[in-house]
């Protein structure tokens, strides 16, 4: 992946996978079905072991250097031993167990790489109890904590941090009971890149099975960048297909005037990013559908030969060469990094 250039912007995003399907858990049908389903996914997660795949997720980084990077599903997970849950009490998980973000970190830093955490919000923060046979009860309880990330690059002078969650969400009964909160949002920050200020957002909108929560989270996104006073880079996880094919969120974005770069510089290559199977040992590459996507908008002109300036965008994390030592996927995402180049008349500005 060629250096950007003077006038060049490298910018990825990448969903790191919380590491299981915690579907069977939201979808249980009385709370005595938790702790057996949410045993069976800390095992998984246990399983897909994300300190090494943090160390394929830093090399990814490591070989692109982009200048901002846009995380989703960056997890904390959080444990009591033994439940309190389980007997019915209320008090929060605190012992670290996972800390993605640090995780990662700790990996970049010790290839030498200098990122920081420039903006961050917390979404779902749910705990369950869950039956792990751990001492002296069998159960503990699980505490799942979504967060969305953007790292900058050590040269990268990023500002003006901002995020949250969006208005629409997904509201269920755990267990038929329940109360919980699945939220989804955006971050960003406005950087300074090639001389001039960019605001670069990253966002997870929900999954394509609630397309009107998605639809409005995505409509809530374009209406709060659309008077944006620099230009955008947007990108992350759309869970919206990009052929249009599953909900309308990739069509009003493009007619929001969001440009898809893949498409412009990829436009015969479907450049399927998800998804590998859920213990992320398929051996070939298992993705169908394109949902990790960077958007450009405004200075990023568009013309018939593509972007202005130019564009190049790799998929990375999709072939099997990309896997952990043991065989493991990076995430069940690939994940997209694009070289822009801006104008030369927005870059002397």
């Amino acid at each position: 992946f060629p250096d950007a250039g003077a006038r060049g912007v490298t910018v990825l995003t990448r969903n790191l996978y919380l590491g299981a399907d915690v579907d069977p858990i939201i979808g249980a049908q009385s709370l005595a079905q938790i702790p057996g389903l949410a045993g069976a996914a800390w095992a998984t997660i246990q399983a897909t072991d994300f300190p090494a795949r943090a160390q394929a997720l830093a090399d990814e980084i490591a070989a692109t250097r982009p200048h901002l990077v846009g995380l989703q599903e960056v997890t904390l997970y959080r444990v009591q031993t033994p439940s309190d849950a389980i007997v019915g009490g209320a008090a929060p998980a605190t012992v670290v167990a996972y800390d993605f973000l640090e995780i990662l970190l700790d990996a970049l830093a010790a290839r030498g790489l200098d990122y920081e955490a420039v903006a961050s919000v917390t979404l779902t923060d749910v705990e369950v109890p869950a039956f792990t046979g751990a001492p002296p009860i069998g159960f503990q309880d699980i505490r799942y904590t979504d967060r969305e990330v953007i790292l900058a690059r050590g040269d990268v002078a990023a500002g003006n941090p901002q995020g949250a969650p969006y208005a629409a969400d997904l509201d269920l009964n755990l267990g038929g009971v329940v109360p919980i909160e699945l939220k989804r949002g955006w971050v960003a920050v406005d950087a300074q890149l090639a001389g001039n200020t960019v605001r670069f957002v990253s966002t997870h909108l929900e999954v394509q099975a609630f397309a009107p929560i998605q639809v409005a989270q995505a409509n809530e996104l374009i209406a709060l960048l659309a008077d944006s006073p620099f230009p955008v880079i947007l990108l992350g996880d759309f869970n919206s297909a990009a052929d249009g094919s599953q909900t309308p969120t990739y069509a009003n974005l493009s007619a929001a005037g969001y440009v898809d770069v893949w498409n412009r510089s990829h436009p015969n290559d479907p450049g399927y990013t998800c998804c590998h199977v859920e213990d992320l040992s398929n051996q070939t590459p298992a993705l169908t559908q394109r949902l990790d996507i960077v958007f450009v908008r405004d200075a990023f002109t568009v013309a018939s030969a593509g972007l202005v300036g130019g564009a190049q965008t790799v998929i990375l994390g999709d072939e099997p060469e990309d896997r952990t030592a043991s065989g493991l996927w990076p995430s069940d995402h690939a994940g997209v990094a694009a070289n822009l180049q801006l104008p030369p008349a927005f870059a002397s500005n």
